[in-house]
């Protein structure tokens, strides 16, 4: 029996039923990090000798791509140890075919983290084909972020019955909860506690700002102009990004002037059609652009666009070269979604001209940071820092015979790491499993606890036991600390 253990993360965790994160496996986009395009980004290529500055504080390179899905938006992230996020799947009317085709054209075997900016048709087109497909001919979906707010369409129960056919993690997610991604700072921002504008389902999107080393990326769903002055009101100088996707698909009631001086990106990217019925991108949004020279690009005449960074900079492929002005962006040539035409590096942006290394973190400056200089951090005996993620407790075929089936997952949602060294597990039968001396888990991070037998790694566990250790008909998990003080007690039946 597979059991999803609910948790509070901001507000509720729905948990639909668990699986084990693994990393996709991807077929990066080579780019030359000596190419570089003119001041002007107007789409030339431009080849330069890269100027040297120092190792950013990272390891590897994030990977954002704007998928051209016409009217529509998707948007897929592959961090630096290969793990991948989806944000949104393209339009109903599709059926998300473009998104499905251009993951499986970039080997994505695994979807770790499935993003649903909120339940709009033109955003969770594809979700129920994504979710039959890569739960029975690909390697599974790790989790889904959802805002929690319904929509009365069929897209959105497709998408509904696809999660519970296939018993896939489902999170309603708020801003303040975790989302950890290995490499890559998460930040979700967005939709707040409580829910604003009556529920709206624009205004509550998930709001995430994702950064690495030097670079920020903040991704608004199609948050309106309430939504974008919560955001500035909450975080202010926190949203400061060097990449932001036009909220909206460029809509005049997003991307306004306070959330663009707050963010203060280098460069703006749009996901709309070129023949949009609704006129996107707005002109009202490209001379808020143009008055900040902001480069833009557009996915109806750039088609994919793919930003790369190293931590200090990103580097910008598109499929087509096309203008950045953002004015004389209506001047490029259309692409239609789809096309399979390789991207060429156009750009480069210094990403320490807009430095998040300078500007704090937004979870450092949220709703819940402390006010009176107190020093409010999870401590390695806070009893919320400490939580179960999911628990198998029927392992698949003879539990007797497949011990390392049977597991526990436990992460760390506080604010620090977590020495775990010596700390005890138990189950209401008293048998006991201590962690090894030195044992850390960093902040979001989990760790596995298998029943059976192995060799420890910083995310899988051992108890070493000969025989089943979690009743499959219910049970209690007591976590306790070398000092004695119980920080934990799960049930679950």
């Amino acid at each position: 029996m597979l059991v999803g253990v609910t948790r509070r993360r901001s507000s509720t965790t729905v948990v639909v039923v668990a699986l084990v994160v693994l990393s996709g496996c991807v077929g990066l986009v080579e780019t030359d990090a000596g190419l570089s395009g003119p001041d002007s980004l107007d789409g030339t290529e431009t080849r330069a000798t890269a100027t040297q500055t120092a190792a950013a504080p990272t390891n590897g390179s994030v990977e954002v791509h704007f998928v051209n899905v016409g009217q529509s938006v998707s948007t897929l992230v592959v961090g630096p140890t290969n793990e991948t996020m989806l944000i949104d799947s393209g339009d109903f009317r599709d059926d998300g075919e473009h998104v499905l085709d251009y993951l499986q054209r970039h080997n994505v075997s695994r979807i770790d983290h499935f993003v649903v900016s909120h339940a709009d048709a033109d955003h969770i087109g594809g979700n129920a084909a994504l979710v039959d497909y890569y739960e029975t001919e690909a390697d599974g979906i790790g989790a889904i972020y959802d805002p929690g707010i319904a929509a009365s369409t069929q897209t959105y129960e497709d998408y509904l019955d696809a999660v519970e056919r296939h018993n896939v993690t489902l999170y309603e997610t708020r801003e303040g909860d975790p989302l950890p991604f290995e490499g890559v700072d998460v930040d979700v921002l967005g939709p707040p506690e409580p829910y604003i504008e009556n529920g709206d389902r624009n205004e509550n999107s998930i709001v995430l700002r994702l950064g690495y080393g030097a670079t920020g990326f903040l991704f608004t769903g199609d948050a309106e102009d309430d939504q974008e002055q919560s955001l500035v009101d909450t975080y202010g100088d926190c949203l400061r990004s060097t990449v932001m996707k036009a909220g909206h698909h460029g809509s005049r009631s997003s991307t306004g002037d306070a959330v663009l001086d707050a963010a203060s990106p280098e460069l703006v990217v749009v996901s709309s059609a070129n023949d949009s019925q609704y006129g996107h991108p707005h002109e009202e949004v490209l001379e808020r652009l143009s008055n900040r020279s902001v480069s833009a690009y557009w996915t109806a005449t750039h088609g994919d666009v793919v930003l790369s960074s190293d931590g200090r900079n990103v580097t910008v492929a598109t499929q087509r070269a096309a203008p950045t002005d953002p004015l004389s962006i209506r001047n490029g040539t259309p692409i239609e979604p789809g096309a399979t035409d390789p991207v060429v590096p156009r750009a480069t942006v210094d990403g320490t001209t807009n430095s998040s290394e300078t500007t704090p973190t937004a979870t450092d400056c949220g709703p819940e940071t402390p006010t009176d200089g107190g020093t409010d951090t999870a401590t390695a005996t806070d009893a919320d820092a400490l939580v179960v993620d999911e628990i198998n407790a029927d392992a698949e075929g003879d539990d007797r015979e497949n011990l390392n089936d049977e597991y526990v997952v436990f992460r760390n949602a506080g604010d620090d790491a977590l020495d775990l060294g010596g700390w005890t597990v138990e189950d209401e039968a008293a048998h006991t499993y201590t962690f090894p001396d030195g044992f850390t888990l960093d902040r979001n991070a989990t760790v596995t606890l298998r029943t059976g037998s192995g060799t420890d790694t910083d995310t899988d566990l051992y108890w070493g036991s000969g025989s089943p250790i979690w009743n499959n008909g219910g049970d209690t998990i007591i976590v306790t600390t070398d000092e004695g003080e119980a920080v934990l007690r799960e049930e679950y039946s």
